[in-house]
C-alpha cells in the first residue's frame, strides 16, 4: 500500500525519539541464529507521520509486548532502504512493509512474511492515485501531455504505490519519463504529498487510497482539497515480516499475535478492534512468501523496460526470463 505506501502510522513522541537513539545501535547483531532478543525492534518509515501517529500504533505495540514476552519498541528510518538494511544487520527483528521492500527484505535480509493487512471493506488491496488540487480543473490527460507545464510529486524510490504502480501502469506504456515529462519532481511521502498539493507547491502528485481514507478522518479540510484524477488497479497491501533466523517459537508467537488481534470477543475484543480501526484495519490474515508475486511481476516489467531504454540486451533477457516464471506460476495456481 505507498502505505500502504499504507505502513505508515508509528511514532510515540520524546519516548520514541529515545528508542530510536537506542535502536540505531548494533543491538542484535551478534545474537545466533535461533536466539531470543532482549527486545523487539519494529521497522516504520518514520516520514509517513511518525509523530502524528504514535498513539495510533501505541496501543498494538503494547498488546504485542504483553503476548510475546518480549519488549517491542519503534524503529524509525527516513527511507525504506534503510529499513530494509536495518533488518539485513539485525538491528531490527519485525517490520511492516510496504509490497515493494518487503519483498527486497525477503530476498536481501532472510525475512519472511506472516501476516498481510486488511482493510475495514474487509479487502486486502489499495490503489496508486496521482492527486491534484480539487478545482484546478488540471486532468488526467493534462498530465501525460507532459510539456515540462507542471511540477510532479513521487514517491520514495521503493514505494510500491508512490513511485513502482504509476510507473508501471501509467508511465512506463506511454513512454514517459517524469523527470522530462514535468517541469520539477520531488520525491516525497504520500502524506507529505497530499499536504503540497493542497497548498500549491505541487500540481500533482503519487498517493494512495488509504492514505486518502485516513487524512479525511484526520485532516478533512486538508482532504477536501485534493482529488484523485486517476487510480491504479488493486495492489496487495502490506505485510507483517518477521527475520527468517528468529527463534520458531517467538516467530510463531508473532504470528499468532497478529493473526487473532482483534477476533476474539467481550470488552477485550472490542478494545483490540477499535485499535485495528484507528488504523484502518479490521483484522491480519495469513501470508507467505507467494502472496506478492503480484508485485513481483510488476517489479519485472520495471526493470524491463528499464533494460530496454537502456540498451541492456541481457537485462531484457534476465527481466523476461522472471515475468516468464512469474506468470508461469500464477497460471498454475488454483
Amino acid at each position: 500500500m505507498n502505505l500502504p505506501d499504507s505502513a505508515r502510522r508509528f511514532g510515540v513522541g520524546v519516548l520514541a525519539a529515545v528508542a530510536l537513539g537506542l535502536s540505531g545501535c548494533d543491538r542484535g547483531t551478534d545474537l545466533p541464529a535461533g536466539a531470543t532478543p532482549g527486545e523487539i525492534s519494529f521497522s516504520i518509515l518514520s516520514a509517513q507521520g511518525q509523530a502524528s501517529s504514535g498513539p495510533l500504533w501505541q496501543p498494538l505495540l503494547e498488546d504485542m509486548s504483553k503476548a510475546i514476552g518480549v519488549p517491542v519498541e519503534p524503529h524509525f528510518a527516513s527511507s525504506y532502504a534503510i529499513l530494509v538494511e536495518d533488518m539485513k544487520q539485525g538491528r531490527t527483528q519485525v517490520a511492516w512493509f510496504s509490497a515493494q521492500p518487503a519483498i527486497t527484505a525477503m530476498e536481501t535480509a532472510g525475512a519472511e512474511m506472516l501476516a498481510r493487512t486488511v482493510n475495514q471493506d474487509g479487502a486486502d488491496s489499495y490503489r496508486s492515485v496521482l492527486i491534484a488540487k480539487r478545482g484546478s480543473g488540471l486532468t488526467l490527460n493534462d498530465v501525460l501531455a507532459c510539456g515540462q507545464r507542471y511540477s510532479f510529486g513521487i514517491g520514495d524510490a521503493q514505494s510500491t504505490s508512490g513511485t513502482l504502480v504509476p510507473m508501471t501502469f501509467l508511465f512506463n506504456p506511454r513512454g514517459i519519463q517524469p523527470e522530462i515529462c514535468f517541469r520539477s519532481v520531488k520525491p516525497g511521502n504520500h502524506e507529505t504529498n497530499a499536504f503540497e498539493v493542497a497548498a500549491g507547491v505541487l500540481d500533482v502528485a503519487t498517493s494512495n487510497s488509504v492514505t486518502l481514507e485516513a487524512l479525511g478522518r484526520r485532516n478533512p479540510v486538508i482532504a477536501g482539497q485534493v482529488e484523485p484524477i486517476w487510480q491504479s488497479p488493486p495492489i496487495p497491501e502490506g505485510g507483517i515480516l518477521v527475520r527468517g533466523d528468529l527463534d520458531p517459537a517467538l516467530k510463531e508467537k508473532i504470528r499468532s499475535f497478529f493473526l487473532t488481534y482483534g477476533q476474539g470477543g467481550g470488552a477485550e475484543g472490542d478494545r483490540q478492534r477499535r485499535v485495528l480501526a484507528a488504523l484502518s484495519y479490521s483484522r491480519f490474515s495469513a501470508a507467505d512468501d507467494n502472496y506478492l508475486d503480484p508485485v513481483r511481476e510488476l517489479m519485472a516489467d520495471q526493470a524491463l523496460a528499464a533494460a530496454r531504454a537502456k540498451g541492456d540486451a541481457a537485462g531484457v533477457a534476465a527481466a523476461q526470463r522472471d515475468l516468464q516464471a512469474l506468470r508461469a506460476r500464477r497460471e498454475v495456481q488454483p
